[in-house]
Formats: C-alpha cells, structure tokens, sequence
C-alpha cells in the first residue's frame, strides 16, 4: 500500500511539471470534453428508455448524475489497478499522463492572460473569444464586466 501511494505521489508530481512545461495541448482530447461527451450520449441512451413524465426524466437524470462520475472513476480505477499489478512502472506512466491531463496550470495562466490581454487593449472581441476557450457558456453577450467575471470564477473554479 505504501509503494502504491508513494508511485501515486511520484505520477502527481510528474504529472503537474508535465502541465507546467506542456499545458494542454489543443489536439489532445481533453478529460472533461470526453466526459461531455459521455454525458450527451448517455442522455441521448436513457431518455428514450423512461417515460416523458417528469418521474421517468427524474430518474433517467438520476442514473446519469450517478452514473457518470461512478464511470469517471473506476475507469482510470480499474486500468491503473490492472497497470500496477502487470508493471508498477508502467502505471507510474499512465498515471502522470492522467494527472497532467487533469491539471491545467499552464494552459489555465496562458489562456487567462489572452483574456487580460485583451481587456487592456480594450478589444472585447478578442477578450469573448479568448474567455471563451475557457468556460463553458456563450460569450457572445458579455460586456467587459461579464467577460471578467467570467475569467475569474474559471480560475477561482480551476485553482
């Protein structure tokens, strides 16, 4: 159990000087986009199979707010577990490209500055397309006010 957690604590590490040298790269699938997408199909799977009532809805949601971070977890979970028992190194491997996955450092501090950037310069477009590669929600109508509240709940939220 202590080479487990100490192999833990050595892929963390490993992981985040990954995300400070790295950051995310964009051709790179994303955790979270890859978890969106779990939760649009599974919510595309489940509706059809309860009823249009706000019960049977009620319950569909259900299963996916519980089903979803319960597959997020022993996925990595069970992969890791099977990694470790066939080659310790192996996992310590996969284990610091999960934790650089997750961790957005770099790429949170580089993409907050095009914000800030923008916002000094006083160009609101550029400011909505670049908090935009940051949250989740549409850009379009924020004012100056609204883009910065924007980024700083996002890194508020991240840190």
């Amino acid at each position: 159990m202590r080479d487990l957690m100490l192999l833990s604590l050595m892929a963390f590490i490993t992981g985040f000087f990954l995300d400070l040298l790295l950051g995310d790269p964009h051709w790179l699938p994303h955790p979270v986009k890859l978890t969106g997408l779990l939760i649009e199909k599974g919510e595309k799977a489940l509706r059809p199979l309860f009823p249009q009532s706000p019960r049977g809805q009620l319950v569909a949601g259900a299963i996916l707010a519980a089903g979803v971070p319960l597959l997020c977890f022993l996925t990595p979970f069970i992969f890791l577990g099977l990694l470790w028992h066939f080659n310790p190194w192996l996992s310590l491997a996969a284990e610091s490209i999960m934790c650089w996955q997750v961790l957005a450092v770099k790429s949170l501090r580089d993409e907050s500055l095009k914000v800030y950037r923008a916002l000094a310069a006083g160009d609101l477009d550029t400011a909505r397309k670049a908090v935009s590669m940051i949250v989740g929600r549409d850009t379009d109508p924020l004012d100056r006010e609204g883009i910065t509240k924007a980024a700083i709940e996002t890194i508020a939220e991240n840190t």
